[in-house]
């Protein structure tokens, strides 16, 4: 490993025997300063429209949805993240966005508010649409799930834990790119390979779906 990394926290990634982490990051000959630009990544995700037909869930795929919410402060815009429950059957301990599974008749949107609402306690109805990202698909729980982008307008507060989730937090945009956070692992199943993004914080380690849609806003920010 080339550079020194941030501790990460507890978070036990499910590497497979054959990984190594790749010596270069998609971030590496671009210019960051927008990060710290919340104008500019609020008009980024504005301007992007993901391909509708992949924002429809497959038969075979749990509908779901999650909320990436956003808001503004001294150190630039920030976003909110939960760790979810150890005690869980699916994901536990893993760094997400508050959300879940669509019920009968909601949208994407209502159901990554409502979930928003019960999980942490947020009342986010009020908060300003920026625009959706690409769908992602998460191979164990067979979940399609849209993520919704929008600005708190302000830092959240207040917030009531369910029993799913153990933490509320939130990280500056600008401070996943850091050399010393962001890494990308190459992994070799017996049926596939994929390269894996992750953000070592201080106290969390992000992978999985969120880490990829934390990547693709930061990469549709950083290359408008």
């Amino acid at each position: 490993m080339s550079t020194s990394r941030r501790p990460g926290g507890a978070q036990a990634l499910p590497r497979p025997t054959q990984w190594r982490e790749l010596q270069h990051s998609p971030f590496d000959r671009l210019d960051t300063a927008a990060l710290t630009d919340f104008a500019a990544v609020r008009a980024a995700v504005a301007e992007f429209t993901p391909n509708p037909a992949s924002q429809q869930p497959p038969a075979s795929a749990q509908p779901s949805a999650v909320l990436v919410g956003l808001f503004d402060s001294s150190v630039g815009p920030q976003v909110l993240l939960t760790r979810r429950s150890e005690s869980l059957s699916s994901h536990r301990g893993q760094i997400a966005f508050p959300g879940g599974r669509l019920e009968p008749g909601e949208t994407s949107l209502q159901a990554a508010l409502r979930e928003t609402h019960e999980e942490i306690g947020l009342d986010a109805t009020h908060a300003m649409v920026l625009g959706e990202l690409a769908a992602h698909r998460t191979i164990s729980s067979s979940s399609h799930i849209v993520p919704h982008v929008v600005d708190l307008g302000a830092p959240p507060s207040g917030f009531q834990l369910s029993g799913e989730v153990e933490r509320v937090f939130t990280v500056p945009l600008a401070d996943l790119v850091r050399p010393d956070t962001f890494a990308q692992e190459h992994w070799v199943f017996a049926d596939r390979e994929v390269v894996v993004p992750v953000f070592y914080l201080d106290d969390e380690t992000i992978w999985g779906a969120t880490a990829r849609m934390l990547q693709e806003l930061l990469l549709l920010t950083l290359q408008r």
